[in-house]
């Protein structure tokens, strides 16, 4: 998600000071992504040089609220109107993790699934409790972000069951050194012989 449309949106309902938009970001998330307040105020900054977002005077409590600026609009409406690529989402540590740990030496694979299919179940359990804690409609929106969570935790567990039944068919190559090239050739040498 991009915290910078994500304080457009929220700016896009009125006027508001950096802690004003991280609590209404995490209310609108149901806190299931806490925004640090220097991630606010930084990306704030960044709205203003680039003109999508423009600050007000400070009001008697000292808070500066800022708005969105017409060309904040465009740029808001530009990105709801934008598929999210694939390409665009951050690298899936977890599936990076597991290529790494079937071509390291000594790393019991099997582990480290099973490691985080009880993490990820745990996690699954505890989406689920609090799908189930409120019908409000005013949690619509929360309740939408638990939902993709729940999708995404249950399509990681598939995904682990996959990599299980994988590694019981797996059987390792030797690993070749990068350094080492001549021992390789010249095992390969006399197998041959």
């Amino acid at each position: 998600m991009s915290i910078r449309h994500g304080l457009l949106a929220l700016l896009e309902r009125g006027q508001m000071y950096g802690y004003q938009l991280r609590a209404a970001f995490e209310e609108s998330t149901g806190s299931t992504w806490p925004l640090n307040i220097g991630q606010v105020y930084t990306t704030l900054a960044r709205l203003e040089r680039d003109g999508l977002v423009r600050p007000l005077p400070e009001n008697e409590s000292g808070q500066r609220p800022y708005e969105i600026t017409d060309a904040g609009r465009a740029d808001l409406a530009l990105w709801f109107a934008t598929p999210i690529s694939r390409a665009d989402r951050p690298r899936d540590e977890l599936s990076i993790k597991l290529a790494l740990a079937l071509t390291t030496p000594g790393v019991d694979v099997r582990s480290v699934v099973q490691t985080q299919r009880t993490a990820t179940m745990r996690a699954l359990q505890e989406f689920t409790r609090l799908k189930y804690t409120s019908d409000k409609p005013e949690d619509l929106p929360w309740r939408l972000v638990l939902d993709a969570m729940i999708f995404q935790t249950e399509a990681e567990v598939r995904w682990l069951d996959h990599c299980e039944t994988s590694l019981v068919r797996h059987r390792p190559a030797p690993i070749r050194a990068v350094d080492q090239p001549e021992a390789v050739d010249q095992a390969g040498d006399e197998a041959r012989r």
